[in-house]
């Protein structure tokens, strides 16, 4: 079970790499394809939204449920590695661009909850430490072009999107070859429209899943806008921007895992509300450490802050699984994330939208709503979801 383990976490940091390549060159790729400013919220958004989508048509027609996991996973990666790679043709450009970007997320809609249904089939027991390293893994994998950026800084931007291409591919390869159907699945076998019914109508799943939500309402937010949270700071030390970029995103990954371990003694519950409750503070305490922190100290807040920001995302999906029916299991986690993302688009875009008016130290301010909102979910004593 120990090597399933490890090579599911594998093929998900290799497979989710294409999430954030477009971020890691956006500067690069802007002026080799003439793009304007804010093209970045534009870019974040279209793999967002593209994951939406592919994530309400992976549910509505379960797929993971009515054929193997494995080999949604196997045509995911190649299709996402694919369209990820499209971008370096000189052909496309502007619209294009965020086409492919978009299909690139309709496609991870493969990867990322089709993974954690797949550790799902597999850990009944423990779920929240098994999903504490595969969301890890996704974590840094979504980090990961940044520090490729950093290794190849002579080398074109293109490089970033071969490089993530390829692993997309060897991981759709690695979970095909060696990670057959889980021991607790459950097969569907017709079309199921009833999945958003089972979300509202079961309070334990429902309380995970907007806390979930909440949990969102923050992360991607937060991930988009780190580079620029750095340059607006550092202001002249902008030469290790991707490098720093790479560990307070990637720092995510050991929060991750550290919480999945712990929650095996604590509960998923309990360490979902210390994290939301850290990373609430984080976002009300941007304008202090922006305004009068050094560099050094401002940094090490922002490592503080990418730690707290996704610990919770493994207990919120263990307890997501854990309350939802085994045969319903694969498409729930599925629209959950569905809607998930579609809260960071709302939250990005809006980002985006205040830089232009406010104060930059007051911006962040507003992601604060959505930490504040999952603490409320999970701290009723009545419902509170399992594990």
């Amino acid at each position: 079970m120990n090597r399933i383990l490890f090579i599911i976490i594998l093929a998900q940091f290799f497979c989710t790499s294409v999430w954030f390549a477009g971020n890691a060159v956006m500067t690069d790729m802007a002026f080799a394809k003439n793009l304007d400013g804010l093209f970045l919220v534009y870019l974040t958004s279209a793999v967002q939204f593209g994951f939406i989508i592919g994530t309400l048509v992976f549910a509505v027609l379960a797929f993971a449920d009515r054929f193997s996991p494995s080999l949604v996973f196997l045509f995911s990666a190649l299709l996402s590695a694919l369209f990820n790679g499209c971008i370096t043709f000189n052909w496309v450009n502007g619209n294009s661009i965020l086409i492919c970007r978009f299909l690139t997320g309709f496609f991870l809609a493969g990867i990322y909850p089709v993974g954690m249904k797949i550790a799902a089939d597999y850990f009944e027991e423990g779920l929240g430490k098994s999903l504490g390293f595969l969301v890890g893994a996704l974590v840094l994998g979504t980090a990961f072009p940044h520090l490729i950026k950093f290794l190849s800084f002579s080398y074109a931007w293109e490089y970033i999107f071969y490089a993530t291409s390829l692993l997309s591919v060897f991981g759709g390869l690695l979970i095909f070859g060696f990670v057959k159907d889980g021991p607790y699945r459950r097969q569907l076998g017709k079309i199921n429209l009833k999945v958003l019914k089972e979300v509202v109508q079961l309070p334990l799943l429902r309380r995970a899943a907007f806390g979930y939500f909440g949990h969102m309402w923050e992360l991607y937010a937060f991930w988009t806008f780190v580079p620029l949270m750095l340059t607006l700071k550092l202001k002249d030390d902008i030469f290790n921007i991707p490098l720093l970029s790479f560990i307070i995103i990637g720092i995510g990954s050991l929060a991750c895992a550290i919480s999945g371990l712990l929650s095996v003694r604590f509960g998923a519950n309990k360490m979902a509300k210390v994290s939301v409750a850290v990373s609430a503070i984080c976002c009300l305490a941007f304008p202090l450490f922006f305004s009068f922190a050094s560099n050094d100290v401002f940094i090490v807040y922002l490592m503080n802050w990418g730690f707290f920001v996704v610990a919770d995302s493994p207990m919120f999906s263990s307890m997501v699984a854990s309350n939802a029916p085994a045969h319903l299991r694969g498409s729930i986690l599925t629209i959950v994330n569905s809607f998930g993302f579609f809260i960071t688009i709302l939250s990005i875009q809006l980002i985006g939208q205040l830089i232009q008016f406010i104060h930059i130290e007051f911006v962040w301010l507003v992601l604060a709503i959505g930490p504040i909102f999952a603490f409320l979910q999970l701290n009723n004593p009545t419902n509170r979801p399992k594990l």
